[in-house]
This record gives structure tokens, C-alpha cells and sequence, in this order.
């Protein structure tokens, strides 16, 4: 190379940094010149002459230190990626990622510890764990964030409250703690004569903040009325083992009262639940502003409360809180620009002369709510031992009725419906007796207002309906025997969604001429729910089904309803028939059957008993009657027998009377 020294293309190759190895052949054969190439980079220094043999030596060393050279740098660069992936993964963890040294320091700590604990990492390496340990976990904390131990015996998910380095306003730092489900491992190094020295500990902490916030919600749910936020039952009866407790030392009493809400019913279906809802947080919120600390308020059903006041000294104790709560009720609540005024009824049990027992309280508070609820509501009333039978009696006949409803120990009787002018018999209407099998017939006095308080009613109605249509429809078949039934009906059947098809089903199956069936309800059952009952009335009319008024004149007497509701007959009351005399005047029954005939209304008049009251009520212009004067109610063959005798339905003397056992007239 003439013009080039083989110093300057070392002097390139290592200024352009090429990726070359170099082998130097030169007739130099000084020390000085070898020296100086392998400086500049030169992998070997062959003098000449040289045998072949010795120069391909030194291209195979140069070529096999290459390879070893990128084999390194290859491990190298990986060890470096895998060091910063772990470097991420570790610092971007959610979890914190700690080690220990054996004397408790902080080795290391991940980037976690800003974000859960506000510390940076600098302001922990070197400190004492116990640094960031709440002072009530500290001695949990040096046999589980400090673990020594390894294996099976490490920390495996132990619960521990970790100290922030201040209240930020976080949702993690709400207390200036940090609750943190903790797994720690003791690390150990071998030593040269196999024994093994601890060096420290490896952790794990995670923030388990969410979860602890669902599970005291969770918690709270439990124990308390969503809707008002009041106690719930358990919670009530939690409180209340712990007063009678107190009570038992203290040797004061206690009070248990059990509160209902009268007519939420019409003003939750009327306004809507929204209103109803509402209301019942209002309630809430205004009873427990009134009570003490000590007093427990809990909200135990729709429109039930339950209440525990501790620490009495006497019942009228008892007596002055229960006023308090009904005065509390004169004051309307104003909800959506509507005015709703409600009122309680309040039963009472005091510990421990009417209980020693949390269920047995409970109870006997019930028993005297019922009581007041019987009463007329709006009112209070203390637990007695007779308000026990009596309730023990309603019970039994519950238990019974239900029984019976499924064993045919119900059975119809059936009181004719005369034409006043002429005597013939129209109709009929059916009447329930309950055969009991050790108390004889029981009268539906005894057992309807328990059948509707508990229930009972729908599926005894539903019987009662099914079996007078059976029997109607077998008179006709099989007697030749063609007369107006009537039967009696309940609200709580006329609320049900279902009420009318099932209606329509039964009187389908039986294949009864148009008319032939009018269904009673009585005037106060429809001021309960007056849109229900149009509605559910209004449907049965399109049938053909009848309807008629029953007991009225004794609730509202509205024309507005008459005109509204789809009514064919008005059923007079009895308590008016009555009172029918012959020298006095008797301007309300005349006004009743006036209104009727103005509406073009057909009327009965219930409970006749003597030929002056069918005198007065012939001349006014009222067309059909029933009573002792015609008949008691009669069981099936009775009637079949009678109508047989004096000619099916051609009519008959006023006189001539139905033979019963049934002498009492209010069970007509």
C-alpha cells in the first residue's frame, strides 16, 4: 500500500467505528510496531514470513473471540430487557412490593408506596418498617410485615392497617390509614457449611380499601332499612337482647312498641310509591327526631315500626311517648304540594311483666296493635293476658278456616229474595256456615273478619262463588228450577289482578243465562279503592254480571259513586228496615228508596221482620225484600224442599215461612 500505512486503516476503521476484527501482517519486526498495532485495535500481529498454518490460527482465535464477544453482548442486552420489564412490572404493580432487610429496613420499595401511602421511595429505603404501620397492627406487624419464617409457615393474606403520611383527601386516606392484605416470606442465603443465615423479607401488600367500604355497606345493609335508614328487625332485636340485659341489672323497665301506619294502603295505591316511599322516610326521620339517643326506632315491615325505649321507670313513661307519637301525627306531611295527614295505631308490651323474652315482647306488642287496629284505629293500647286468648282464638280459627277451605267443611245456605207485591220468590243469596267437625256450625261472624285480616277471603270467596254457581246450575238442570243469584264479594278479591278473569272462567264453565249472577259488595269496601273498583266492577258489567250495593246508607251515601260505579240494585241495611214504625217517620229509608228509583236502581230491603216494616216499604215503592219475615238462611235441600212445596217460583202467601234452625238475624 503505497500510499496508505496499515496504521491509518486501523485509524479508520476505529473512527467510523466498523464492525471488523483486524489481524496485522507486517515485515516489521520490532516490539515497538507490534505493540503500536495491537493498540490501535489490531486482534493479532503476524511478522513475516509466516506459515499458512499460523495465520489461519490466528483468523480462527479472532473469529471464535467474535462469537464469544456477541454471544455476551447478546446476554447482556436480554438481562437488560428482562431487568426493565421486572423494573416496570414491579413499580407499575397495584399491589406494594417491599424488601426487608434482617433488621427490619427497608431494602427496597416499589413506586406503589406514593400513590397508596404519599411517601416517595427515597423518604422509606433505610427506614424501620415500622414507619408505615398503623400503631394498633404493630405487634401483628413483627410476626407478619417483618416475617422470618418460610415455606407453608409464611404470611398468606393476613389483614393489616397501614399509616399514610397525611389525610390528602383521598378516598384511601379518609382516616390516615390504609387497610392492606399483607403476604410475606422470610429469604435466607446458604452458607459454605450449608447452614443457612436469614438476610431478610420479601412482601407483598395490597390495598383492600374497596373491599373493606363493600363489606361495611354490605354490613350496613344488613342491619338497616335501605328506604329510611333506620334499624332493620335484626338489628331491633339485637339492641333489644342488650336492654333487656341492661334492664335485668338496672331493675327498670322497658318498653316495646309496635307501631302501623293506618290507611298507607289507599295512600300508597292512590298517590303512588313514590308518594308512599316518601312518606315513609318522612315518618322516619320525624319520629326519630323526638326520641332519645337510647331509643331504638326500626323500621320492620311496609308500613310497620318497631320501637325499644330502654330505662323507664313506670308505664306512663310508656303512656306519654305514645301520646307524643300521635300528636306528632296531627302535623300533615307536604309532599309533591299534596297535604297527607296519617295516624298509628300503637300496641305496647312492657318488659318484664308482659315478657322475658325478645319474641315474646315482640309479640304481645303485636297482639295489642290488633287490638287498637280492631278498635278503629288511630290510638295505642297496653298488652293484657285477655288480648292473648282472644288473639290465640283468631289464630286457631285462621289455622282452621284454611283447613277447612281444602277439606269441604264449608257448606251454603241460602236466604230467599221475595217480590213484595206479589210474594214470589226471585232470588237468592248465599250464605257460607263452616261445618267445624268438634265445634258444630260456625257463623260467618266468627271467622269472615279473621279470613280477611289474614287473607282467607280471596280463596274463600273464590270458593264460595264456584260452589253457588255449581248449585244454581244444577237447580236449573236437573230441578227446572230458574232464580237470580247473588254472592258476595270482598275488596281484597276486587284488587286482585286476576279477580275478574277468574270470575268470568267460573261463570263460563257453568254456562249461566245472562243475569242470572249479581255480585254484592258493600259500601264501605268500595270507598277503599274507588278506581279499583270501578274498574274491576266495570268489566264484570260488560259480562252481564249484576252488581249491587251492599248494607248501604251505612258508609258514604255519594250520588257521585252511584253514578259513576255500573250499579243495578241497592241492598237497603237492615239497621234502616228497622226502624220502620208506623206512627214515626221514616223519611231516611223513603229518601234512600227514592234516590234509588230517581237512578232507575233496583232496591232489596235486608232484615224484614213484621208486616208493618213490608207495609211501609210496598207503599214507598221498594220491590224486593228478604228477612225472617220470609225465611232464615236454609241449607240446600231446605230450599229445594220448600220451593218444591209451594210450586218453584210461581209465589207464595207472605206467611207461609221457611223452617230453619238459624234464628239469628245478623247473619243474614
Amino acid at each position: 500500500m503505497p500510499d496508505l500505512h496499515g496504521h491509518k486503516v486501523m485509524e479508520h476503521i476505529d473512527s467510523y467505528r466498523l464492525n471488523c476484527d483486524i489481524i496485522v501482517v507486517s515485515g516489521e519486526t520490532t516490539f515497538d510496531h507490534a505493540t503500536m498495532a495491537l493498540r490501535k485495535g489490531a486482534q493479532d500481529f503476524l511478522r513475516k514470513p509466516y506459515a499458512p498454518d499460523e495465520l489461519l490460527r490466528s483468523v480462527a482465535n479472532v473469529l471464535e473471540r467474535r462469537q464469544l464477544k456477541a454471544t455476551n453482548q447478546s446476554i447482556q442486552l436480554r438481562l437488560q430487557a428482562s431487568e426493565s420489564l421486572h423494573k416496570f412490572i414491579v413499580n407499575n404493580s397495584p399491589d406494594m412490593i417491599y424488601l426487608l432487610d434482617h433488621e427490619g429496613r427497608f431494602a427496597f420499595i416499589n413506586e406503589r408506596v406514593k400513590s397508596l401511602l404519599g411517601y416517595d421511595q427515597k423518604e422509606i429505603i433505610g427506614e424501620h418498617f415500622s414507619k408505615l404501620i398503623h400503631t394498633e397492627d404493630i405487634e401483628r406487624a413483627h410476626f407478619t410485615f417483618n416475617e422470618r419464617r418460610a415455606g407453608e409457615r409464611a404470611t398468606r393474606s393476613a389483614e393489616l392497617k397501614l399509616s399514610s403520611k397525611n389525610n390528602n383527601g383521598s378516598r384511601f386516606f379518609d382516616s390516615g390509614t390504609v387497610p392492606v392484605e399483607l403476604s410475606s416470606i422470610g429469604i435466607y442465603t446458604t452458607n459454605d457449611d450449608k447452614t443457612k443465615s436469614f438476610i431478610g423479607t420479601y412482601g407483598v401488600a395490597r390495598d383492600i380499601s374497596e373491599r373493606k367500604q363493600a363489606e361495611e355497606l354490605i354490613k350496613y345493609q344488613l342491619y338497616h332499612d335501605l328506604l329510611t335508614n333506620l334499624p332493620n328487625r335484626s338489628l331491633f332485636r339485637d339492641r333489644l337482647n342488650m336492654a333487656m340485659a341492661q334492664s335485668k341489672r338496672s331493675g327498670k323497665k322497658l318498653a316495646i312498641m309496635y307501631l302501623d301506619m293506618d290507611r298507607f294502603k289507599i295512600i300508597n295505591d292512590s298517590l303512588g310509591h313514590y308518594v308512599g316511599d316518601e312518606l315513609l322516610k318522612m315518618v322516619g326521620q320525624r319520629l326519630r327526631s323526638e326520641l332519645r339517643e337510647a331509643d331504638t326506632l326500626a323500621r320492620v315491615g311496609g308500613d310497620e315500626f318497631n320501637l325499644l325505649v330502654p330505662e323507664i321507670n313506670d308505664i306512663q313513661d310508656a303512656r306519654n311517648l305514645a301520646e307524643k307519637i300521635l300528636r306528632l301525627t296531627l302535623e300533615p306531611f307536604i309532599i309533591k304540594n299534596e297535604e297527607i295527614f296519617i295516624s298509628f295505631s300503637i300496641g305496647i308490651s312492657i318488659y318484664p311483666s308482659d315478657g322475658d323474652t325478645k319474641d315474646s315482647l315482640i309479640k304481645h306488642a303485636d297482639i295489642a296493635m290488633y287490638k287498637v287496629k280492631n278498635a278503629g284505629k288511630n290510638g295505642y293500647a297496653f298488652y293484657s293476658e285477655k288480648m292473648k286468648a282472644h288473639f290465640s282464638q283468631s289464630l286457631d280459627i285462621e289455622n282452621g278456616l284454611r283447613k277447612a277451605i281444602s277439606t269441604n267443611e264449608l257448606c251454603l245456605y241460602y236466604q230467599p229474595q221475595f217480590d213484595i207485591n206479589n210474594g214470589y220468590m226471585k232470588g237468592v243469596e248465599a250464605l257460607v256456615r263452616w261445618k267445624h267437625p268438634e265445634k258444630g256450625t260456625i257463623q260467618p261472624n266468627e271467622f269472615i273478619s279473621v279470613a280477611e285480616e289474614s287473607g282467607l277471603i280471596i280463596p274463600l270467596g273464590e270458593w264460595v262463588l264456584r260452589r253457588a254457581c255449581t248449585d244454581i246450575k244444577r237447580w236449573m238442570e236437573q230441578e227446572g228450577i230458574s232464580l237470580q243469584l247473588s254472592v258476595n264479594i270482598s275488596m281484597q278479591q276486587l284488587e286482585m289482578d286476576q279477580f275478574v278473569n277468574k270470575a268470568l272462567k267460573i261463570i263460563k264453565r257453568h254456562q249461566l243465562p245472562k243475569d242470572t249472577l249479581e255480585l254484592e259488595i258493600t259500601e264501605h269496601a268500595i270507598m277503599q279503592d274507588m278506581e279499583k273498583a270501578i274498574d274491576a266492577l266495570t268489566k264484570l258489567s260488560h259480562k252481564g254480571i249484576r252488581i249491587a250495593i251492599d248494607d248501604f246508607g251505612t258508609g258514604y251515601s255519594s250520588l257521585g259513586y252511584l253514578q259513576n260505579l255500573p250499579i243495578n240494585t241497592l241492598k237497603i241495611d237492615r239497621s234502616f228496615v228497622q226502624g220502620i214504625k208506623t206512627s214515626e217517620d221514616n223519611s231516611i229509608i223513603d229518601a234512600i228508596i227514592a234516590m234509588a228509583k230517581g237512578l232507575n236502581l233496583n232496591l232489596i230491603a235486608e232484615g224484614v221482620e213484621n208486616q208493618t216494616q213490608i207495609d211501609h216499604l210496598s207503599r214507598a215503592g221498594c220491590g224486593l225484600a228478604q228477612g225472617f219475615f220470609y225465611s232464615h238462611p236454609v241449607p240446600e235441600d231446605e230450599l229445594l224442599k220448600f220451593i218444591k212445596l209451594n210450586g218453584n217460583t210461581n209465589g207464595q202467601d207472605s206467611a207461609d215461612t221457611i223452617v230453619s234452625s238459624d234464628h239469628d238475624p245478623s247473619y243474614q
